[in-house]
């Protein structure tokens, strides 16, 4: 193969279209160019590097042209044959050196563009390794004194799973054939299989209640193998599309169940399906193998789809300025060599070399554009703010309005999710007297209608001021970039507890770049989690020895090494993990750090067996003596003169006075004008050996409250001594660097916890409950009510420990939760209702009601895989390429191609017209099955411009959702969203008064509302001098949407 060849087949497959065949995701867009790709890879690039070359080579033929003449003129002048003429022997030689070195120059710019662009692609990834020269890499280092650097520091970790849910290849007449994953139908199996291998399994035929529109439910019918015909308008005429979709689960089987036999036997029933056999024959073709001559395409794409998808771990964060620098690098190290130059015998041989480079930067520059292109495309995608895909509520009985128990009452999927929880555990005849007997049974809006759920959220009078926690189920970075704009700045606490990257919570990596992996993963969290914190907030992130080095740099770089407050090892496993190297591991690590110098650590509550040693008690407290005399650093007298004095004391009834004295500045002693009565003593700070020390107090101090001291003699000693009342604080104590108390055991107070709350060990590692309170209780949790945010929240320990002490402490700190698992429906978000209720659990049941009050948001997000899902190609640009000149037609390709023909599919706000059926395709499960599902635009916007929820008025059915609120700025703002089919243009002004959308009262500041209207922007009202002008801040929805949801990353 030809070197061209060779770099024309490695760039195909860094532009990802070596799959021609492939219909999803980002391979949509770039196959739907193909052809124009292709001719640029096989064609075009080719052309241009001879062109170039060729004009290089043109130029210096003409000059050795030129000088040939003068030369052969010169010899004729000089009377003798021009052929003997040693000049002109080396001009002619020259002139045949340049004539073959063309041919050289293009095979040397081949070599060097497949060099350069293979050493730096790995298997769908562009890693960020800085080539100095061949194999020694340079790291970009600014003076720094300590500097944390890994291989992919410049890059997104955007890994999720290894599966690929849907999959789609075209035949060569056209038609599509869609492998699709079904979503589990029910959550029986959605927790964490012990014994059971997930495997990719054809479906069998089935039907499966849904919901309609109007929450209406009806029977819909799932076959293995179907054919959906569509239509659709191209060029204006109605062209028919078939489809042919093979269903499939991603279910638990019995442990070393093969996924090979499962394939054979998928493509046995396809095969023997009636409408494959006359209809999708081409399904049968041949696609061979060495080890699999009989292999069909059908067989091909199948094993490809249930193998694990090890490509696309990353998005570089600049790959066009990496590879850019990169290049000149590489150019100067590798191509340009000093040494040649110095050792050129001509000139003209510099010139030559010079001209290949200029060609060889100018065409890879061209490449580098367009990879650059679809890497900003990935990462426009992934750094896009997520749609909320759906918005619910849990909300205690207590705080639910009492004309809706009705209702509750009749809904029989709320009492059978109570009785599942444990909280409704006997036969209930009277379910309103139970409603009314228990306050703390959460209501679950997902059960209800929108009716429903409007009239309950109507109810509140501030509903963010009431909200007690808001989980988010997603991946935490996009959920963190979400919710930023709301509680930026306001986060008071923040633990994390992320994979220790071990055996037992390993993330997904690349071969070889595990620890970088996570690096990267953690960098992006840690760096925008911040921008969520105050600034006298405090982060506690665990981890254990696997990552905790890297973990410790990573944030001594992001929060800064002097706001590092401590480092804590803490006892977790008493009885050990065994490691390979034959320690058993007995503790983690608790980083704890400021958001900035004005953060500090708490004292904690001292423990009961610490408050033990108080054992005498007065009208004041409990305390114990201890001696009044100091000790320790700065204990002799000449440390503290002025508290070196005389104490009277009366040994009989113990009681002390400080004698009438005189402080002499001169001597630096106190003069005594008094003696002592017959039944005192006077004592000195002076040790047993003699030694002269101070007191603790000073003389005024001691003189204020003598009920405070003691004087006695003690045990084993003749010489009396003066004690004072050691009271504990009641802030607590400093916390220690190491924790070793039992109950940090995760064992026993974290799994054991969990089987107490739902009967079983439904999860894997749970922490210690006491753990993660200890860590709160740390950053002051206990003293002040805050927000406290978790972005691994996992099982949801630590919304558990904020539930736990706002109940014993009767505190209402609120809490952020983030979990993507497949357990945040089976296990966060029961947990979380389970700790609401009661406190006390035996074998999933709950023992007491000791509830506190919550009303708590639960979101899920759309995710960067459903963003891929749902990308779709414009038709508008399809015969650009016709009426575009060539220069146009690159430039197009090469740098505007992939955004301009898929951003109606990202974000239509035409759909906005009728913003309450705006769909996607949505992952329904953990495996990344989609359904068709309707996006919450109302709360996607208020995450996007920052809304703090006063009020929301819902009525659909007549098509508006009417909400009052107040911006970061302060604004107060009102935004009405309206179905423009039903409150369109004419008729809004009937509802201006109705939604006061003049407010002419000035009770707004800023009015959002989507759609076209023609609401005046300034008007007169009445003011006490007579009417005065307003104007008033009108913003059309559309606009400020598109602008916030691509924000660029700050």
């Amino acid at each position: 193969m030809s070197k061209y060849n060779e770099l024309v087949k490695k760039l195909k497959e860094i532009f990802q279209i070596d799959r021609p065949e492939l219909d999803f995701g980002i391979y949509r867009i770039l196959n739907a160019r193909a052809d124009e790709i292709n001719d640029y890879l096989d064609n075009k690039l080719k052309a241009k590097i001879q062109t170039a070359l060729a004009d290089a080579g043109n130029a210096n033929k003409t000059d050795l042209e030129q000088q040939l003449q003068a030369a052969i003129k010169a010899a004729t002048d000089a009377g003798f044959e021009p052929e003997q003429s040693p000049k002109v022997q080396e001009l002619k030689g020259q002139l045949a050196a340049a004539a073959s070195g063309a041919s050289e120059h293009e095979n040397a710019v081949f070599s060097h563009l497949l060099t350069f662009f293979s050493r730096y692609y790995d298997n769908g990834d562009f890693i960020s390794k800085r080539r100095y020269k061949g194999d020694t890499y340079a790291i970009p280092y600014a003076g720094e004194e300590v500097m944390l650097h890994w291989a992919n520091k410049d890059q997104y970790y955007i890994k999720s799973g290894e599966n690929f849910a849907n999959y789609s290849f075209k035949l060569d007449d056209g038609r599509k054939v869609s492998f699709k994953l079904l979503a589990a139908d029910t959550a029986k199996d959605n927790r964490k299989d012990n014994d059971a291998d997930r495997r990719f399994v054809l479906i069998e035929p089935h039907t499966r209640t849904k919901l309609d529109e109007d929450g209406e439910e009806y029977e819909q019918a799932y076959q293995a193998v179907e054919v959906v015909k569509t239509t659709e308008l191209v060029n204006g005429e109605r062209v028919e599309n078939e489809e042919l979709v093979i269903h499939f689960e991603y279910k638990a089987m019995k442990k070393g169940t093969k996924q090979d036999a499962l394939v054979q036997a998928a493509i046995t029933t396809i095969l023997a399906d009636s409408e494959v056999q006359q209809n999708w024959v081409e399904l049968t073709k041949r696609a061979p193998t060495e080890k699999n001559p009989n292999r069909t395409e059908l067989e091909r794409h199948l094993t490809t789809y249930t193998q694990r998808n090890t490509a696309d771990y990353f998005i570089h964060k600049d790959l066009g300025g990496f590879l850019s620098n990169e290049l000149d690098f590489y150019i100067k190290n590798e191509v340009m060599n000093l040494d040649n130059v110095q050792n050129a015998e001509v000139f003209a041989n510099i010139e030559k070399q010079l001209r290949m480079i200029q060609c060889l930067r100018s065409v890879s520059q061209e490449i580098i554009t367009f990879l650059a292109q679809i890497e900003n495309f990935q990462k426009k995608l992934w750094n896009k703010r997520k749609f909320v895909s759906s918005s619910e509520y849990l909300v205690t009985l207590d705080k639910v309005p009492e004309h809706l128990y009705s209702i509750i009452c009749e809904n029989d999927k709320q009492w059978g999710q109570w009785k599942g929880l444990g909280l409704v555990n006997t036969k209930v005849e009277n379910k309103l007297d139970w409603l009314e007997k228990h306050p703390g049974l959460s209501v679950d809006t997902s059960f209800f209608n929108e009716e429903f759920k409007a009239d309950l959220l109507s109810s509140f009078d501030n509903l963010d001021q009431e909200m007690t926690g808001i989980m988010l189920n997603s991946d935490n970075y996009q959920a963190l970039n979400v919710i930023k704009n709301k509680f930026k700045g306001k986060v008071s606490s923040v633990y994390i507890d992320p994979p220790y990257n071990t055996s037992a919570s390993e993330i997904l990596y690349k071969n070889s770049y595990k620890h970088s992996s996570w690096l990267s993963m953690m960098q992006d969290r840690l760096i925008v989690g911040k921008e969520l914190m105050s600034d006298d907030a405090t982060q506690c992130a665990t981890i254990d020895d696997a990552e905790f080095n890297e973990l410790n740099l990573l944030i001594s770089e992001i929060f800064g090494q002097d706001n590092i407050t401590g480092i804590v090892p803490i006892k977790i496993n008493p009885s050990g993990r065994p490691t390979e190297r034959g320690f058993a591991l007995t503790h983690e690590y608790a980083i704890f750090s400021g958001r900035t110098e004005k953060a500090s650590i708490s004292k904690v509550p001292r423990s009961d067996e610490q408050l033990k040693r108080f054992k005498e008690k007065d009208n004041t407290g409990i305390f114990e003596y201890r001696n009044l005399r100091r000790e320790g650093s700065n204990s002799d007298r000449v440390d503290g003169q002025r508290q070196f004095y005389p104490i009277f004391a009366n040994l009989e009834s113990g009681c002390v006075r400080v004698p009438n004295m005189e402080w002499i500045e001169s001597d630096r002693e106190w003069i005594t004008h008094e003696t002592p009565c017959d039944n005192e003593v006077v004592i000195y700070p002076v040790t047993d050996s003699g030694r002269e020390k101070n007191w603790r107090w000073s003389e005024a101090n001691v003189r204020a409250d003598y009920s405070q001291f003691l004087a006695r003699i003690p045990k084993g000693s003749d010489k009396p001594q003066v004690y004072y009342k050691y009271r504990p604080n009641l802030e607590g104590v400093t916390p220690l660097t190491f924790w070793s108390d039992s109950k940090f055991s995760a064992t026993e107070h974290g799994t054991k916890v969990l089987k107490d709350l739902f009967g079983d060990t439904s999860f894997s590692y749970p922490k210690s409950i006491h753990a993660v309170e200890e860590c709160l209780r740390v950053m002051g949790v206990h003293k002040s009510n805050g927000l406290v945010m978790d972005y691994f929240s996992g099982s949801g320990t630590t919304g558990h420990a904020v539930i736990n002490m706002n109940r014993s402490m009767e505190m209402n700190n609120k809490f952020i939760l983030v979990e993507q698992g497949a357990y945040f429906d089976t296990v966060t978000k029961p947990r979380i209702q389970k700790a609401t209720y009661s406190n006390s659990w035996k074998n999933g049941k709950a023992e007491t009601m000791d509830y506190v009050s919550q009303c708590i948001k639960v979101v899920k997000l759309e995710g960067y895989e459903d963003t891929l899902n749902n990308i779709s190609l414009s038709k508008k640009n399809a015969d650009l390429f016709d009426v575009m000149s060539p220069e146009l037609a690159d430039d197009y390709l090469l740098k505007y191609m992939l955004g301009e023909e898929s951003k109606s599919s990202l974000l239509n706000t035409d759909n906005f017209r009728k913003p309450f059926s705006y769909e996607m395709d949505i992952a329904a499960d953990s495996a990344g099955a989609t359904e068709r599902k309707a996006i919450d635009l109302v709360e996607t916007f208020n995450f996007l411009i920052g809304l703090h929820v006063k009020s929301i008025e819902s009525n659909v059915e007549r098509g508006y959702v009417r909400i009052e609120g107040t911006l970061p700025t302060g604004e107060r703002t009102l935004i009405l969203w309206r179905d423009c089919d039903k409150i369109g243009y004419d008729k809004l002004n009937d509802y201006a008064n109705r939604f006061d959308l003049y407010a002419k009262e000035q009770t707004f500041d800023v009015i959002y509302i989507n759609g076209d209207h023609n609401l005046p922007t300034a008007f007169t009202v009445d003011g006490e001098d007579g009417e005065v002008m307003r104007s008033l801040k009108l913003r059309q929805i559309e606009p400020e949407f598109l602008s916030l949801m691509f924000a660029e990353e700050a």
